[in-house]
């Protein structure tokens, strides 16, 4: 079965290991669920990722991210919110002028633009726009 939204689908399965306290988690794998997750590796969100590859003997039929998720000292997840606010329905694009920042900048933001994705200050320094991902708190 195919996955019509793969960053949603991947976010989903991180933000509910979270909520059942699991220390890993397994998502599929896309280029752009990869560059997401290697954001949140730069942005201290989640401890590290793993890409495993297709291997029809362990029942894994296509490639997967493995992904350690990161915790405070006192149990509470590091993430306390991820939405994904573009949407396959209903696209959502910013103008590199008018990036917005989540909670303050206490939050990041992840757009896609032409150069790459990137978290909101890094657009705003090269004043690009793209595609609004997903916003972290």
């Amino acid at each position: 079965m195919s996955v019509t939204d793969p960053i949603a689908d991947a976010i989903t399965k991180v933000r509910n290991a979270y909520r059942a306290k699991h220390m890993k988690v397994t998502v599929n794998h896309s280029n752009v669920v990869e560059n997401v997750v290697k954001i949140l590796v730069e942005e201290n969100y989640i401890n590290s990722y793993q890409i495993l590859e297709r291997d029809v003997d362990k029942k894994r039929y296509r490639r997967q991210i493995f992904i350690n998720l990161r915790y405070t000292n006192t149990g509470d997840p590091l993430i306390r919110g991820i939405q994904r606010v573009s949407t396959p329905g209903r696209r959502v694009y910013v103008k590199g002028t008018n990036v917005p920042s989540v909670y303050n900048n206490i939050g990041c933001a992840i757009i896609s633009t032409n150069r790459g994705v990137m978290v909101d200050r890094e657009a705003r320094k090269q004043r690009v726009g793209g595609e609004y991902l997903i916003k972290i708190w």
